[in-house]
């Protein structure tokens, strides 16, 4: 399978040098994470809300080494709450942060992370939306959900992430559904060894399924985190069998992959999301888009060669 050997290179400095010098690496990044700045994505966020879309956003970078840079990975979700603010964009913008970014690898990160983010979910809050947390590496999860557990006494909308690869998740939806908590579910993007996560990707979608039934079936706010069309179609059967309405779940799907199924299921009257991120440090989210999905890394070797 390419997806491991890809995850192995997106933590290769190596690897990272190579690519991003390669002429043609910007120009296919752009199709997944389309602006460096706020004032880049400014237009983007206005495109796609005016195209009936809702979207979470997310500031790329993870590799935090110091306090200082948490520091400016919090105030860079600030900075970016403070713009949709002036949008009058309500609910329909929320904000996705990975814990990581803010400090939770360093001395004591653990309650870095909980100090940095505290705020913007507070911020996030006065101007009517919300954030979710990411889910990272097996090892980080415990931690994450201690501060999702935190966050919600005071910001109960503060949303999670949980994957289906990972043998404890049904565990932990069963937890989360019976909260009414806002869950989002996904695959899995990171290298976990079999002694915790599935390897195969049969019996990640097996897992998928099973989890998503818990979600639809508790008293909690589910968001379908896939673009698989096999799963969305199963996600839609098992909300109508849930009896849940159209404004009682989402999908989401990132930007820059199967747009015209963003549309379709818009018009459907589903609430769907996308996934939009921005940045400089761009490297490691966009190899694991490719590890993801072959089809994203087929896009990028071709690119390479026809115009490398």
């Amino acid at each position: 399978m390419l997806g491991p050997v890809i995850l192995a290179a997106s933590r290769s400095d190596r690897m990272r040098r190579l690519i991003s010098a390669a002429p043609v690496t910007k120009q296919v990044v752009d199709r997944f994470i389309p602006g460096e700045t706020v004032g880049d994505i400014v237009p983007i966020i206005k495109d796609l809300t005016g195209k009936g879309l809702e979207l979470t956003m997310d500031v790329v970078g993870e590799d935090i080494t110091t306090p200082e840079q948490a520091t400016a990975a919090r105030d860079a979700y600030l900075q970016l709450i403070d713009r949709i603010k002036d949008l009058e964009l309500g609910p329909r913008v929320e904000m996705s942060v990975k814990l990581s970014m803010f400090g939770q690898a360093l001395d004591n990160g653990h309650e870095l992370a909980l100090a940095n983010v505290r705020p913007v979910v507070e911020a996030a809050a006065a101007i009517g939306t919300t954030v979710t947390l990411d889910a990272e590496d097996h090892t980080t999860l415990d931690s994450m959900f201690a501060i999702h557990e935190e966050l919600r006494k005071d910001f109960p909308q503060t949303g999670c992430v949980i994957q289906a690869y990972l043998f404890r998740t049904e565990a932990d939806a069963r937890r989360l559904a019976a909260s009414g908590s806002r869950v989002r579910l996904v695959k899995g993007a990171y290298k976990e060894p079999a002694e915790v996560a599935y390897q195969n990707k049969h019996e990640i979608d097996k897992a998928y399924v099973r989890i998503l039934r818990t979600l639809m079936e508790g008293d909690g706010y589910p968001m379908i985190g896939s673009h698989d069309p096999r799963l969305i179609s199963i996600g839609q059967g098992l909300a109508r069998r849930a009896g849940r309405k159209l404004d009682e779940y989402e999908f989401q799907m990132l930007y820059g992959i199967r747009s015209d199924e963003h549309m379709r299921l818009a018009a459907e009257g589903h609430r769907m999301r996308v996934y939009t991120a921005y940045g400089t440090d761009w490297y490691g989210y966009f190899m694991r888009r490719l590890a993801e999905k072959p089809a994203n890394l087929r896009f990028f070797a071709r690119s390479m060669v026809s115009k490398g």
